[in-house]
């Protein structure tokens, strides 16, 4: 297996907030699909139907390679 497939669900709020969902990993893209489709009928997720994505990553591979910034809301960020 050189490949997995994760959902994910992102619920947006008016603020700019997100809520963000792992839905499960997968072995192929059709199983990722199946699971979508059953909890797309769930409280909550039928509500919010545009949030789905559904991921693939490489096994043994690193995605995120730096660093990263904090933007606070007074406008400052951190290094």
């Amino acid at each position: 297996m050189d490949e997995v497939f994760i959902p994910h669900h992102v619920h947006e709020f008016e603020d700019g907030h997100e809520d963000v969902k792992l839905i499960g990993v997968y072995r192929t893209r059709a199983d990722a699909e199946s699971v979508l489709a059953w909890i797309k009928d769930q409280p909550g997720f039928r509500n919010n139907l545009e949030g789905f994505t559904i991921d693939p990553y490489r096994v043994n591979h690193t995605e995120w390679r730096e660093g990263y910034v904090t933007a606070y809301p007074d406008g400052t960020f951190s290094n």
